[in-house]
């Protein structure tokens, strides 16, 4: 709310500083007669007639200021959007290429699926059907599984788990476990490792392995450049989509890079 106010009376200021100098006398320029004052750090002095101008300039004619504001919104979020690409064409190696990420659909596809989660995430169990839906109608989409536990020791419990899975072989299956349940607490994955045939000793290991906490803690360095702050987002081709996805919305992203030859 602050946030939209300031934008007003930022674009309202502009608004006045062009009526100003549209009121300037001929042979003078507003920033020629403001340019003592604001070389000394002053305020140029109100003018009660010049306020009462604009003022009713702008009650006349509230559309101009309706328009700069779609204007401003719509040069910052063109702004995000090539902010985005950007991070994303820098990143692409840990986005796409990380060995440490796991890798499911078809690792051969031609369109990658970047996914960030959390375990404990209400919205991640809701989409994961979604992913597993996609996965069935685009044969040839890569996914990779991005661990962004970020909802307490429960999260970061569950998803070193995960990651010692796939030191087995078995991390799709344990995943697609994990986000079946609500309940990931020590008894439910270890009955899901037991249940998948995992070995206890080494996945017990594997969970307390250095490399499996640096994986985790590149995957927080990957969202923070990429400005990641929430579970699920997605990265598909140069978009990146926060939030729950619908399966329509992920087949158009996926459809838009494989035309444009994107990841």
């Amino acid at each position: 709310m602050q946030k939209s106010v300031f934008k007003q009376q930022t674009l309202i200021r502009a608004l006045v500083a062009g009526v100003m100098l549209a009121t300037v006398p001929v042979g003078e320029s507003w920033a020629e007669i403001a340019k003592p004052a604001k070389a000394k750090g002053l305020k140029v002095a109100a003018n009660p007639a010049l306020d009462n101008a604009i003022r009713d300039y702008l009650l006349k004619n509230p559309e101009v200021i309706r328009d700069a504001m779609m204007a401003l919104e719509a040069k910052e979020r063109q702004a995000i959007a090539d902010e985005a690409r950007k991070a994303l064409t820098t990143h692409a190696k840990q986005l796409y290429d990380d060995p440490a990420s796991p890798v499911g659909g078809n690792p051969k596809g031609d369109v990658t699926v970047v996914e960030f989660f959390d375990y404990r995430c209400g919205y991640c169990r809701k989409v994961s059907p979604t992913v597993a839906a996609l996965i069935e109608s685009e044969p040839n989409v890569r996914v990779v599984y991005k661990e962004f536990p970020i909802l307490g020791a429960e999260s970061l419990n569950a998803s070193r788990a995960a990651l010692a899975a796939h030191q087995q072989g078995k991390y799709v299956e344990f995943h697609k476990a994990l986000m079946a349940t609500d309940d990931i607490t020590e008894a439910v994955i270890t009955k899901i490792a037991a249940d998948l045939g995992l070995d206890p000793v080494r996945f017990a290991k594997d969970r307390e392995d250095a490399q499996t906490g640096a994986a985790i803690d590149a995957t927080y360095a990957l969202a923070s450049a990429l400005k990641i702050n929430g579970t699920p987002a997605f990265v598909i081709g140069q978009q990146l989509i926060p939030g729950a996805a619908g399966l329509d919305a992920m087949k158009l992203a996926v459809k838009l890079a494989r035309n444009s030859k994107g990841r």
